[in-house]
């Protein structure tokens, strides 16, 4: 019987048949067909999610979900192998420093199947990376280009621990793969971001996976000029089935969420994570809180998805509810806050310390308005307070064409050329160079209050 490591040379330690990754690495190569709904069955076109699909669960924050804490124990295991995480430098090497000098020694610088390792060769180019895995000579071509993208050795073991067949794919089939994939818009500056991502992608064919993915995008009224930015962004949707998984949560967020169709390009533009998660458990979970909590009706809630996806990534908890309450607090009824929300659902994305609430404070105490204004403007809330609140106030001021009762919020609205023609009555240049003049003061100001 043929050996797996005489077909597969690498880290025999990493084999182990206690390891849960043994098991998954046998099963996938043979008996694939066990797998159907998995990534490696989407590599020609017939899979599902599995064990690659990594959905992304985010919070408010844009950070993931406590859902996937329990990836951290197989990482664990893989460190305790040998390989070492270099986010976290300097790391302890444990058990699996010695069973790999171990190794080493008992195979005289050779691996299993035989194959001398050209070990000055290795360790010239790859020093860090021979140091934590028993590096096959064979995959120096494709670390080598791999390379050109700006990946490092720290990348390639964290690529090793997502995916380590994908150290093992052909150069040439490799550069097929990415050339495909910059030439529908990824930018050369974001392939070591996907890659480090989604491994996986090497081992993805153009003709039975690439294509179908991106044509399923275009097929959503994506322009072609942002599909690539897409792919940056949600690179595991390529680990799911265009039939079984997109094409689905699609018709989800039609039929069930109640998104029109001349929207999803808009809407997965803005949010294309919304492709890779479970929209349905996302989509009644938020549903409900906000019906529920605003007595929101359906309609105003898809408003809000259409306007603003990111609302589905959004914890309840430490996001939602909140700046809920805190707009509560300054005074507006829940009849308000939904008319605020429907109108500029990206307040709920907003710092309650370093936005909401500074503008706030500034809008009573020194444009003289009350909060019933914000229903009107809400979009006052999303305006920078110190590149353009501030500024227009204190320019109007200073021109003594500020009025003596509540500052005009309309006049925050428009383009820097139509406030300086309709409410300043002065030129662009003239303005600006008050702007910067305000903008320098500002921050003397709170350098000196650092110090």
């Amino acid at each position: 019987m043929v050996s797996i490591f005489s077909l597969y040379p690498c880290n025999p330690l990493l084999y182990s048949s206690s390891s849960s990754s043994f098991r998954n690495f046998v099963e996938w190569h043979f008996n694939p067909s066990s797998n159907s709904n998995s990534a490696s069955s989407s590599i020609d076109g017939r899979g599902g999610g599995g064990e690659f699909a990594e959905p992304a669960r985010l919070d408010t924050n844009g950070k993931r979900s406590k859902l996937h804490a329990s990836k951290g124990k197989e990482r664990q295991n893989e460190k305790e192998w040998g390989v070492r995480d270099f986010d976290n430098e300097p790391s302890t090497r444990i058990r699996g420093s010695e069973g790999v000098a171990s190794l080493r020694r008992n195979y005289n610088g050779k691996v299993p199947n035989g194959v001398t390792l050209d070990k000055n060769l290795k360790e010239k180019k790859y020093p860090r990376l021979s140091e934590e895995i028993i590096l096959d000579s064979k995959w120096l071509p494709l670390l080598d280009y791999l390379s050109t993208f700006g990946i490092k050795e720290s990348h390639f073991v964290q690529m090793y621990q997502r995916h380590m067949p994908s150290l093992q794919i052909n150069v040439c089939s490799a550069q097929e793969r990415l050339d495909y994939l910059m030439s529908v818009g990824v930018k050369h500056r974001d392939v070591r971001r996907i890659l480090v991502r989604q491994p996986q992608i090497l081992g993805y064919t153009v003709e039975n996976n690439l294509k179908s993915h991106v044509a399923f995008l275009a097929g959503l009224g994506i322009p072609s000029s942002r599909i690539g930015q897409i792919i940056a962004v949600a690179p595991s949707l390529f680990s799911y089935s265009v039939e079984n998984s997109l094409k689905p949560t699609v018709r989800y967020l039609v039929e069930e969420v109640g998104i029109k169709e001349r929207d999803l390009g808009k809407v997965i533009q803005l949010s294309p994570q919304i492709l890779v998660q479970r929209i349905d458990v996302s989509w009644n979970t938020r549903y409900m809180f906000l019906a529920k909590e605003l007595g929101a009706p359906k309609d105003s809630i898809v408003k809000m998805v259409t306007k603003h996806p990111q609302l589905l990534h959004y914890s309840i908890d430490d996001g939602l509810l909140p700046r809920i309450n805190f707009l509560r607090s300054i005074g507006m009824k829940n009849s308000d806050i939904l008319k605020v929300l429907t109108s500029l659902t990206q307040v709920l994305s907003l710092s309650l310390e370093d936005n909401l609430k500074p503008k706030y404070l500034y809008l009573v105490n020194e444009l003289n308005n009350e909060v019933q204004s914000l229903t009107k403007y809400p979009m006052y809330l999303s305006l920078s307070l110190d590149q353009r609140i501030r500024p227009r106030h204190r320019f109007l001021v200073s021109l003594k064409k500020a009025p003596k009762g509540p500052f005009p919020l309309g006049s925050l609205v428009p383009t820097d050329e139509c406030f300086c023609q309709q409410w300043a009555g002065t030129s662009l240049d003239k303005y600006l160079a008050f702007r910067q003049r305000l903008l320098v003061r500002r921050f003397a100001e709170k350098f000196e209050r650092k110090m």
